[in-house]
């Protein structure tokens, strides 16, 4: 059972989202929250799978309580996924940033909102190759920043960094390095511990920002 934690300050979208997913056998709507205190507060006591936190909220906005939620030990199995009403902008960058799975935006169709929500329970993260590319736009003359553990990856998990960053799925990125799905995990997993990055979302910025992935137009 998929366990889902809805933060919003719009109460009518809170319950529409409630009611789409409770009409789901696997998902479990488990508290709600109208601001950003309040939900982190849920989330330390509810534990949920999934966070899903509006990005501009009162008292503390979805960026805080995304950063708070990924410094939290106690809180490792809380995956955020970040809803939006503009798409990708600067917002949703520095959450990923901070430690969201991914970003939803509020108007998508139903079907594509409860496959987005079994996507980030598996701990993959909500990356279309779309988003992607506006990650890689993002560091185009940017400067690098220095990430801790780049030097303790084997060239294996290099490789599979980079195809993570260009937004490969790890059946993808199996068929690419000729590998099973599972040493695909087992490379990306090891990677992940080394870079200090909680999920996906978070290893491909550090791919960009350390320069580990290089975008084009550098």
């Amino acid at each position: 059972m998929i366990r889902v934690l809805l933060v919003d300050d719009q109460r009518l979208l809170r319950s529409g989202f409630r009611a789409l997913l409770d009409l789901e056998d696997d998902i479990e709507v488990v508290g709600e929250a109208g601001d950003g205190l309040e939900g982190l507060a849920l989330a330390r006591e509810l534990l949920p799978d999934i966070a899903l936190i509006d990005i501009q909220m009162p008292v503390v906005d979805g960026i805080e309580a995304t950063r708070r939620i990924a410094a939290d030990p106690a809180l490792a199995g809380v995956h955020v996924v970040i809803l939006t009403n503009y798409g990708f902008d600067e917002y949703v960058f520095e959450a990923l940033r901070a430690g969201a799975a991914g970003f939803l935006v509020k108007d998508i169709v139903p079907e594509d909102f409860l496959h987005a929500v079994r996507v980030a329970a598996r701990g993959d993260a909500l990356l279309a190759p779309s988003i992607t590319r506006k990650l890689i736009n993002r560091y185009v003359n940017q400067p690098l920043r220095t990430a801790t553990g780049l030097e303790e990856l084997t060239n294996r998990e290099r490789e599979a960094v980079a195809l993570v960053a260009q937004g490969l799925s790890n059946d993808e990125i199996a068929d690419h390095m000729v590998i099973s799905p599972l040493t695909a995990k087992t490379h990306i997993n090891r990677a992940m511990a080394k870079l200090h990055a909680r999920d996906r979302a978070q290893l491909v910025v550090l791919a960009y920002e350390s320069g580990l992935v290089a975008p084009r137009g550098r």
